[in-house]
């Protein structure tokens, strides 16, 4: 039986959009490879870690309420000391936002296969769920995921960006839905004649839809943001730039989403500890040798950017 605060626990989300005009390819080897990693290099226990994901054969589809479920399960586990880790590769999105203080006037969003979406509120409250002394990092491959959780502290982001430079790669495809091809989808199943896409989400998923379309826009700006808390976002892009999905030579089993194969070649070339600010720093480093223009971001409290990636402290 695991001692208190000796926990390491994970959900892993790989969604691919099979046989949709929104297909990805690389997304469930992200994971696949990810689940690998954390047992190999970070002591991750196999059956401490949770994979989801909608290939064909999978038994339980990643859904907006069940992806929900089974980390809100995760962090009802959760103890003092405990280690949580959270990846997601699949299509962002960004949605009109009416709150107050929002850097480009739009909400970050996760598009699960169902196209419930999951947002910066709802991160924000899930990690406002963490016991003090345990922590949450939430890495996600996908575009627009800078600013993932809501009124989390900017570490590194556009104001440390470099210059801009022009990509290099031939870009198989971005990791983005527009909102208005979200909106186009849930209104063609819902028959209501609104731009409204909150309107779309609560009748298609009542109490399922994210806590952005149900709570009035002055009741999410109170939703605190801990001063200390213990969330750690480590994101594939800024919040307004797009992330890649790969598919070399259209080989399916060598599809990869640039920043999570980023994040893993820094992790198998450094067999030492790493910070959750040197993983993000050396991930860009490795996306600019490869010639992609997307930016990691880094977002949590001063100590927890320098605090060793996945480990306890």
């Amino acid at each position: 039986m695991e001692k208190v605060g000796s926990k390491k626990l994970a959900v892993l989300v790989g969604c691919n959009y099979a046989n949709t005009p929104n297909e990805l390819h690389g997304c469930i080897n992200d994971v696949l490879a990810m689940r690998q990693v954390l047992i190999d290099r970070l002591g991750f226990e196999p059956c401490n870690i949770q994979l989801l994901t909608d290939a064909a054969e999978s038994l339980v589809m990643p859904t907006g309420a069940k992806i929900k479920e089974v980390l809100n399960h995760m962090v009802d586990q959760a103890q003092p000391g405990d280690v949580l880790y959270f990846h997601y590769s699949g299509h962002g999105t960004r949605i009109p936002s009416n709150r107050r203080a929002r850097p480009f006037h739009l909400d970050e969003a996760i598009v699960p296969c169902d196209f419930n979406l999951i947002t910066d509120v709802d991160f924000r409250t899930l990690v406002n769920r963490m016991p003090k002394g345990a922590t949450i990092t939430i890495l996600s491959d996908s575009c627009h995921s800078g600013g993932l959780i809501d009124k989390e502290k900017e570490q590194i982001g556009p104001s440390s960006l470099p210059p801009s430079s022009t990509s290099t790669v031939n870009i198989t495809k971005s990791k983005t839905i527009p909102f208005e091809s979200i909106l186009h989808h849930l209104s063609s199943i819902t028959n209501i004649n609104t731009s409204d896409i909150g309107t779309h989400l609560l009748e298609l998923f009542g109490a399922a839809a994210s806590d952005r379309f149900s709570l009035p826009s002055h009741e999410q700006d109170l939703i605190p943001s801990l001063h200390e808390d213990n969330g750690i976002l480590l994101s594939g892009c800024q919040a307004n730039e797009t992330s890649a999905d790969m598919n070399p030579h259209g080989d399916e089993g060598k599809a990869y989403g640039a920043f999570s194969n980023a994040v893993q070649i820094v992790l198998k070339e450094n067999a030492n500890d790493l910070s959750n600010k040197e993983v993000v720093l050396m991930a860009r480093n490795v996306l600019q040798k490869q010639g992609f223009e997307q930016h990691p971001c880094l977002y949590s409290s001063d100590d927890h950017a320098s605090s060793p990636f996945l480990k306890q402290i």
